[in-house]
C-alpha cells in the first residue's frame, strides 16, 4: 500500500481524536484488513503513544493490496469486569448476535476480539432452546473455538480462556477504506455501531442497489434454481427452497433490473421463470397453481405462492414487453378461484387435488394476492380480475384489515386506488394499516424490512389521497411524522442490513456478500427473500424520493 495512502489513513485515525486510554495513557489500536477473497486478518498494536503505535501499523499496511479493505479501530472506554456478569449479559440478550462490544481476556490485549470478530465467527452462541423472537438468546462463549481462532491469528494463546475470571470490554472508534474513500464509522450506542456513517445517502443508496441487483442475480444457478440462500458466520449454504420466495424474489429482481437497467440479466430472469413454471407449478384443468414440494409432509398449494407466480409473471412483461408468460398469468388468475369463499375471503392453502387443507395460515396471504390481482388488472383489463379486487378489500374493510398493519395490505390499497381512485373506505384501511403501527416502526431497532415496504406504499397513498380531493381524510393524522419515520426506517435499512464491506470482511468469501442484506439476529442469515424485501423497499423509497 502506498505511504500517500497510509498517511491519509494515519490523519483520519487523528481526526477521531480520544486515541489514548485515560487510566493508563497507553494507545490500543486494531488493524482489520482483507484482501477481499479471506476472511480480515486482525491485530491489536499497542504503544506508549500514538505515533510509536502508528510506526507498527505502517509496517502492517505497507505489504497490504492497494485495494484492500481497510478498518482501523482506536480502542477506549476499557473495562474490567467479572467473566460472571459477562456470562449474565450474554444469557439475556434478546437476540444472538447482539453483542455490540469488543473483549479482551488478558489486560495486554494479547487475547482481545473486535466484536465483529465475535460476531462474524460466531464466538458467542445462542442456547440450543433459544427461538428467534420468541426467548432471549441465552447465549454462551465457545472457548474452544475462540482458542483456536486466537492460536491461528497470533502464533500462540498465552493463557487458557475457560479458565481466566476477569475480561476488559471496550468499545471502538474508527475509519474504514475500500481503497478509494474513507469513512468514519459510527461509534454511538444508538446507532449501528462499526458501520459507515453515510456522507450522501442519496448516492450511496444509489450504488449499492446496483450491487444489490448484481448480488440477487448472482444467486440464479445455470438452470434457472436460486441459491436460497447463506449462513456466513457459519460457512454454510442453506438447502431448503421455498415457491413463495422464487417467485417474489424475481419479482424483486425485477424492479431492481428497471432501476439499473442492467439488461444483460434478463435472460437469468426469464430461466429462474421457467424453471420455477416447469418445478413449482402444477396445471388441473385451465388453472394453473404454485405448488410447495416440502421435504417432510404432503405437497401443498398456497395463495401467497399463487401471489407471486402472478405478480413475477406480470413484472416480467412490463419490463421486457415479452408476451411469452401471459398465458400463464391468465392460467394462474383462473387458480385463484380454487380458493374463494362465498365471503369474499380466501382460504389460504389447499392440498394437491384442491380440496382446503388449511383456512387460514398467515395474515400475509390475502394482501399478496389482492395486490398481485390488482397488478394483472392493470396488464390485461378482465372485469372478472376486477371483481375479485374488489370483493377482496371490501372484505377487508368490514373485518378491519387495518388493524393488522400488513405492509402487503399496503401494498394492495395503494394499487387499488391507481385503479378507483376515489374510494374513500379503502383510503381509511390504508391509513389505518399503517398509523396503528407508526410507533412500532419509530421504534424497532431492527432492519425489518418490510416496514419500508409498509411506509413506501402509505406515504404514496397519502399523495393519491391528496390529489382525488380527500384531505379531509388526513386531517388527524401527522403526515410530517410519517415521512420523517420514512426517511429515518430507510437509511437505517440501508446502515444494518447492507452487507457494506466494513461487515462483509469479516467472514468467510467477503466479496461474495457484498450486495447482499442479511437479517443480523439470524446467523446473520443472507436469504433471497431478505434481498428481495430490502431490495423492493429501498428502490421504492429512492425512485419516490429521489
Amino acid at each position: 500500500m502506498k505511504k500517500a495512502v497510509i498517511k491519509t489513513f494515519k490523519e483520519a485515525v487523528v481526526n477521531l481524536g480520544n486515541l489514548s486510554d485515560s487510566a493508563t495513557n497507553e494507545v490500543t489500536i486494531a488493524v482489520s484488513v482483507s484482501d477481499r477473497k479471506k476472511r480480515a486478518e486482525v491485530q491489536f498494536i499497542r504503544g506508549n503513544s500514538f505515533n510509536q503505535a502508528w510506526n507498527e501499523i505502517e509496517q502492517a499496511l505497507a505489504s497490504a493490496p492497494q485495494d484492500a479493505w481497510v478498518r482501523l479501530e482506536v480502542v477506549h472506554s476499557i473495562q474490567r469486569q467479572s467473566i460472571t456478569t459477562v456470562k449474565e449479559q450474554l444469557n439475556e440478550m434478546d437476540r444472538m448476535n447482539y453483542w455490540r462490544r469488543g473483549i479482551s481476556f488478558d489486560e495486554k490485549f494479547q487475547t482481545a476480539l473486535l466484536e465483529m470478530e465475535i460476531n462474524g465467527h460466531e464466538f458467542f452462541k445462542p442456547g440450543e432452546n433459544h427461538k428467534i423472537g420468541k426467548n432471549k438468546s441465552a447465549s454462551w462463549i465457545d472457548y474452544d473455538q475462540i482458542t483456536k481462532y486466537l492460536k491461528r491469528r497470533n502464533g500462540s494463546v498465552p493463557l487458557d480462556l475457560a479458565s481466566a475470571q476477569q475480561v476488559w470490554v471496550f468499545t471502538t472508534s474508527g475509519i474504514f477504506s475500500n481503497g478509494e474513500q474513507i469513512w468514519r464509522l459510527d461509534d454511538s450506542e444508538t446507532g449501528e455501531k462499526g458501520l459507515r456513517q453515510l456522507v450522501n445517502p442519496r448516492q450511496e443508496l444509489h450504488d449499492y442497489l446496483y450491487q444489490g441487483e448484481a448480488f440477487l442475480a448472482r444467486q440464479i444457478k445455470e438452470n434457472g434454481q436460486f441459491i436460497y440462500g447463506y449462513y456466513p458466520g457459519l460457512q454454510r449454504i442453506l438447502s431448503s427452497y421455498n415457491s413463495v420466495r422464487h417467485f417474489s424474489s424475481i419479482y424483486a429482481l425485477l424492479e431492481a433490473i428497471a432501476f439499473t437497467n442492467n439488461t444483460d440479466d434478463l435472460a437469468k430472469v426469464k430461466d429462474a421463470l421457467q424453471w420455477g413454471l416447469q418445478e413449482l407449478t402444477i396445471t388441473e384443468g385451465d388453472a394453473l397453481f404454485a405448488v410447495e414440494r416440502p421435504k417432510k409432509g404432503a405437497p401443498e398449494i398456497k395463495l401467497g405462492a399463487q401471489a407471486m407466480l402472478i405478480l413475477a409473471l406480470c413484472k416480467y412483461q412490463e419490463v421486457t414487453h415479452d408476451e411469452t408468460f401471459l398465458p400463464q398469468a391468465k392460467q394462474a388468475f383462473n387458480g385463484v378461484v380454487a380458493f374463494r369463499q362465498d365471503s369474499g375471503r380466501f382460504n389460504h392453502v389447499l392440498n394437491t387435488d384442491l380440496t382446503v387443507k388449511d383456512a387460514f395460515r398467515i395474515i400475509y396471504y390475502e394482501g399478496e394476492i389482492t395486490f398481485a390481482l390488482a397488478r394483472l388488472y392493470e396488464l390485461i383489463g378482465d372485469d372478472h380480475v376486477l371483481a375479485a379486487v374488489k370483493d377482496s378489500l371490501d372484505f377487508m374493510v368490514t373485518n378491519d384489515y387495518g388493524k393488522y398493519h400488513d405492509h402487503w395490505i399496503a401494498y394492495a390499497v395503494n394499487e387499488a386506488l391507481q385503479i378507483m381512485p376515489a374510494n374513500r373506505e379503502y383510503m381509511q384501511l390504508g391509513l389505518k394499516n399503517v398509523y396503528s403501527h407508526l410507533q412500532f416502526i419509530e421504534d424497532r431497532d431492527t432492519a425489518y424490512p418490510t416496514l419500508l415496504e409498509l411506509l413506501n406504499a402509505a406515504v404514496k397513498m397519502t399523495d393519491i389521497i391528496k390529489r382525488t380531493g380527500n384531505e379531509d381524510l388526513l386531517e388527524s393524522y401527522d403526515l410530517i411524522r410519517l415521512r420523517r419515520a420514512w426517511q429515518v426506517r430507510a437509511e437505517h435499512e440501508l446502515m444494518a442490513g447492507a452487507f457494506q464491506p466494513e461487515l462483509a470482511m469479516y467472514f468467510y468469501a467477503p466479496q461474495k456478500f457484498v450486495g447482499g442484506f442479511f437479517a443480523r439476529h439470524d446467523h446473520f442469515r443472507t436469504r433471497i427473500d431478505d434481498c428481495e424485501h430490502f431490495l423492493s423497499g429501498l428502490i421504492n423509497y429512492y425512485n419516490y424520493t429521489y
